[in-house]
This record gives structure tokens, C-alpha cells and sequence, in this order.
């Protein structure tokens, strides 16, 4: 994989950092690609294996053993030196490209150094995409930032993030293509997060009665659709970091709406306020039954209307509105009808899609879809 029999002229040279559950399903599907990858650096929070430049080793590796390779590296994980090995590649004349499969906002913040030294960045990490708006210009290339090298400019790399909203669903790719084709976006509202699609799917079933909240978000964690502290998913910050990300693609005016990334988003917690201040998931969990009635009240009076409460999240470009919160929806609704599990559905009310919009549904998390949806950006590269 990382061997001189691959064609240097065309392989695309990868550096992965971040190797979980994530990270393992990309150099899965890597090693099973028919394209030419080649593996020059793998990388988590403590060590790294780096194929080229200073400190490298080993020079080249079986990649199929790599986790045993990586365990035994002496070379500890190093941005900078990471960085100038990808820049030295594309002095080369090499394409080399940084795949980042954290959620780390650190290693975010360097994504324009890698992009100005010509290396592209795929990621599914949110943290850049959503975050300031004068971070999120400079990762754009919009404060004229430029990839410089010696004897001249370098072309800057390409940012490639479709995993960022919906895992390997086409929710950036088609929305990139709706507004890059001059399709007028007018609205896109969905349910984003495969958290609470799995919660409410479960909770809010347009009858009246059923399962207790704090019971099927029990369920939920259990069944591994929430984060260790399910907190995080509920205060919506997840479904407000994909709609600020979405948001800023449209046109410039949503991105003047939205100055402080998702934090500018009108976004409802489900977490109560007497326990926004508990620091641990398992009192949460312990906690949260004594508020169960007052999310109960909120099903029953969706029920009496013939209608389901969802957890959904509202890009209203015409109104110059972006929210995440609670709304209802008649139980003929696709929102109602058409989820199952932890399935994302997202709808795109455009000029040309009108009145019956675009509608995009899927598995919307899980190692391998999202594994899939950075592969897939990985593909664009060649």
C-alpha cells in the first residue's frame, strides 16, 4: 500500500490521524480500494507512523498490520512535523492529503496551514465548518490566504468534508450542486441528528402514551446511538453545529447570519435546566425520570392534533431564520411516516424542487457509513 510499486506519478498520498472506530473503517475501505492509495502516515493521540521526512519510520509498512506497527512506533504524534512531511510531498510533486477523523477542535484549527502548503483535508470532524465565522473564512481561503512554496504559488488544497452532515448520506454533495448549478435555495429543514431520530421515532408515535423519555434515551445510550454522556446530544448542539454548516454554503448573507458559527443558532435543549449543571452522564441518567412528565405533556398535546413531536432543524433562507428545536408534524408527514431506527431525513425546498422538494434519507451515523462518506470525498481527489 505504502510501497514503491504504487504509481507515484498518480497515487493519492494519505495521512490519517485519528484511528478509532472511524478512522479503522476508512483504512479498511482504503486497503480494499482498487484506487491508488498509498498510506504515508497513520496517527492517534500519542504516536504516529510516518513514511517520509524527518524522524520517519519505517519507510515503507505492511499496511494490513498496521495497527501492530503503529503500537510499536517510537515517533510521537507530531502536527507540525506531520504537516511538513504532507508540504514536502507536494513540493514534490506529489498529492498528498490529511484525513482527520477526530472531533478535535486543536487539530481543526490547523487545517488552513495544511491547505495553504497545498495539501487537500477530508474530514468528518464539525468542529472547523461550524465554528467562527472569521476561523471558518481563513479555513475558505476568504482573508486571501494563499499555498506559497519556493519559485512560486502552489495551488491550495481542496477542503472536502461531506461527513460532516448525515455520515455518508449526499447531503453536502447535493447541496454543493443545488447552489453551484443556481438553484435558489429556499428552505431545508430535517431531522439531523440520529440521536433524536431514534428517540423520537420511539417517544412521539402520534397516539397518546408510551415509553417515558428517560426510558428511551436509556435505550438509546445502550444502544450506542448517543455519546458516552448523552448531555451532548441532547442540548442540540450536534444538529446546530450541521446547520450552520449547511447555512454557510448557501449564499454569504447566511453567513453574515450565523457570525459565531452554531452558537448563533436559535437552538432548544432538551436538557432541563435544573440539570444543565450536572457534570456526569450517569447522574443524568439517574436524574432525569423526575422530569419526564413535563416532555410527556409536550407528546400528548402533538397526539390530541393527530400530530408527532421531532427534533428537527430549520434552514428558512427566505425568512433569514436557522433553528433547532422541537416541532410537530401530522403523522402522514414523512418526518412521521418515513423514519425507522436512527435514520436522517433531510428535505430540500428549492425554485426547482418545488412544490415537492429533494428528499434525502438514510443511516445517518455508524463507523462504516461515515467511513464511506469521507472514502467518497477521498474519490473526488483523483
Amino acid at each position: 500500500m505504502s510501497c514503491p510499486a504504487i504509481s507515484r506519478r498518480k497515487a493519492l498520498h494519505v495521512a490519517i490521524v485519528g484511528v478509532g472506530l472511524v478512522g479503522k473503517e476508512v483504512i479498511s475501505q482504503i486497503l480494499a480500494s482498487r484506487h491508488p492509495f498509498a498510506l504515508v502516515a497513520l496517527c492517534n493521540s500519542k504516536r504516529m507512523i510516518l513514511t517520509s521526512g524527518p524522524g520517519s519510520s519505517p519507510p515503507c509498512f505492511n499496511p494490513s498490520r498496521w495497527e501492530d506497527v503503529l503500537a510499536a512506533s517510537s515517533t510521537p504524534a507530531d502536527l507540525p512535523v506531520l504537516q511538513n512531511a504532507l508540504a514536502q510531498l507536494v513540493k514534490d510533486g506529489k498529492r498528498a492529503v490529511l484525513v482527520d477523523n477526530t472531533a478535535s477542535e486543536e487539530i481543526a484549527s490547523t487545517y488552513p496551514q495544511f491547505l495553504n502548503a497545498g495539501v487537500h483535508v477530508v474530514t468528518p470532524n464539525k468542529k472547523a465548518f461550524s465554528g467562527e465565522g472569521d476561523y471558518y473564512l481563513r479555513l475558505i481561503g476568504g482573508s486571501g490566504d494563499e499555498a506559497r512554496a519556493e519559485g512560486g504559488v502552489l495551488e491550495r488544497g481542496r477542503f472536502l468534508n461531506e461527513a460532516t452532515v448525515g455520515a455518508g448520506l449526499p447531503i453536502v454533495s447535493t447541496l454543493r450542486d443545488l447552489v453551484e448549478t443556481g438553484d435558489k435555495i429556499k428552505k431545508i429543514e430535517g431531522v439531523f441528528s440520529g440521536t433524536m431520530s431514534y428517540i423520537f421515532n420511539n417517544f412521539s408515535t402520534g397516539g397518546s402514551g408510551g415509553i417515558s423519555f428517560s426510558d428511551v434515551v436509556a435505550q438509546a445510550k445502550q444502544n450506542g446511538y448517543t455519546e458516552p454522556n448523552p448531555m451532548d446530544d441532547l442540548n442540540g448542539a450536534d444538529v446546530a453545529r450541521k446547520l450552520s454548516i449547511l447555512s454557510r454554503m448557501i449564499d454569504p448573507s447566511m453567513l453574515a447570519l450565523l457570525p459565531h458559527g452554531y452558537k448563533s443558532v436559535e437552538t432548544q435543549s432538551l436538557i432541563p435546566p435544573e440539570l444543565e449543571s450536572v457534570n456526569d452522564g450517569d447522574t443524568f441518567m439517574q436524574r432525569l425520570p423526575a422530569f419526564d412528565t413535563k416532555i410527556a405533556k409536550l407528546r400528548e398535546e402533538a397526539a390530541a392534533e393527530g400530530c408527532v413531536s421531532r427534533y428537527v432543524g430549520i434552514i428558512d433562507v427566505e425568512n433569514k431564520v436557522v433553528k433547532a428545536g422541537l416541532e410537530k408534524y401530522p403523522t402522514t408527514h414523512a418526518f412521521a411516516s418515513s423514519l425507522g431506527g436512527s435514520d436522517n431525513i433531510i428535505m430540500f425546498h428549492t425554485e426547482r424542487y418545488s412544490p415537492r422538494p429533494l428528499i434525502v434519507q438514510g443511516a445517518g451515523a455508524g463507523a462504516a457509513v461515515t467511513a464511506m462518506g469521507v472514502m467518497s470525498d477521498l474519490l473526488k481527489l483523483f
